[in-house]
Order: C-alpha cells, then sequence, then structure tokens
C-alpha cells in the first residue's frame, strides 16, 4: 500500500505529518506491506511535488509505474486539534480515507473515523493512533 500524504483541511500545519507518522504501523500489523513514507515522500519531493495537494494529483497509473504498489491510500484530516470550554478540553481528530486500486483505479474501500480525547480509551499513538486504528479496521472488515 502507498500512504499519500494526507491533505490537510485543519488549522493546525502538524497535521499531514502527525497523522503519516501513525499511519503505517496499525496496516503493517495487520498484514500488509506499507512503502516507507519517509521514501514516498523523498520521491515526490526529488520530482519536483512538495505538498500533499501536488501529490495527490498524479494519476494512479503513475503512482502505480513509480512506486511498484498494488493501492494507494488517499487521506483527507477534515477535523485536528483541540477545542476549549470554560472547564474543559476536547480533542478531536476526524479524517476521511480512500483506498484505491493502482492497476483497475477502482474505489475499493472509503471510509471516515474520528477519535477524541473525550472518548476516554488510551493509546500509544495518541487520538491520531486511535483514528488511524478504526480507519485500518475499516478497511480490513470491508476487504476481506
Amino acid at each position: 500500500i502507498l500512504v499519500l500524504p494526507p491533505l490537510n483541511s485543519s488549522p493546525d500545519v502538524a497535521a499531514t505529518y502527525s497523522m503519516l507518522s501513525q499511519v503505517t504501523l496499525p496496516l503493517a500489523e495487520s498484514g500488509y506491506y506499507v512503502l516507507p513514507v519517509s521514501l514516498v515522500d523523498e520521491t515526490f519531493r526529488q520530482n519536483g511535488l512538495y505538498n500533499p495537494g501536488e501529490m495527490h494529483e498524479v494519476g494512479p497509473q503513475k503512482l502505480r509505474e513509480i512506486f511498484g504498489a498494488d493501492a494507494a491510500l488517499y487521506i483527507n484530516i477534515k477535523q485536528y486539534g483541540t477545542s476549549y470550554a470554560v472547564l474543559s478540553s476536547e480533542s478531536r481528530v476526524t479524517a476521511e480515507a480512500k483506498l484505491i486500486d493502482l492497476r483497475s483505479e477502482q474505489l475499493l474501500w472509503q471510509g471516515e473515523a474520528t477519535a477524541s480525547s473525550a472518548e476516554g480509551r488510551s493509546s500509544n499513538g495518541g487520538l491520531v493512533g486511535l483514528l488511524v486504528q478504526a480507519v485500518v479496521a475499516q478497511i480490513v472488515e470491508s476487504v476481506t
């Protein structure tokens, strides 16, 4: 699986690479081979593509030709950060993702997940880790 750097629709500038740093482990633990994100990012940069928006514009056939991957995971971060109330705060991450077959360009899976500090669960990857685990669980359920 080729994981493209996520598009960031949230106001937090760190969201893209914070999410990207958490994505590969749960996918790999689920049995998928995931191309190293640093290799993918550097390959794009060496070819003049510096932001995720440009990277997402590259066609599936070209991605397959360059990386040799079977599928690509496109992620869009919709919400990332903390909102504050008078006596409390809530950190929330919401992202939508789609998995595309790079040979046929067919949509294999599409979904959206949210993780919140209000849910009260702990994870080594924090909120982003919970979100990624939710996305991976959805992918595994729909593909198998």
